[in-house]
C-alpha cells in the first residue's frame, strides 16, 4: 500500500516538498529523510508505514 492509495481511499491529498529547496527544512529533517509531517509535526521517517499512517488519519 503506497502514500497515494491510503490518502487517496480516505479522501485526504498530499504534496512532496523537496527539502534541498528549503534551508529551515534542512536543517531540520535531513537525517529523517523521507518525512511525513501531518499538520505540521513529524509523523514518521525513513519509511513511511501505510497502516500507521492510515491510523493516524482515521482518528
Amino acid at each position: 500500500m503506497t502514500l497515494n492509495e491510503v490518502t487517496s481511499r480516505l479522501g485526504y491529498s498530499w504534496k512532496s516538498v523537496d527539502i534541498d529547496q528549503d534551508a529551515d527544512l534542512l536543517s531540520k529533517h535531513s537525517e529523517e529523510v523521507p518525512v511525513l509531517l501531518v499538520d505540521g509535526r513529524v509523523r514518521d521517517f525513513w519509511v513511511i508505514d501505510p497502516q500507521r499512517l492510515e491510523s493516524l488519519l482515521s482518528s
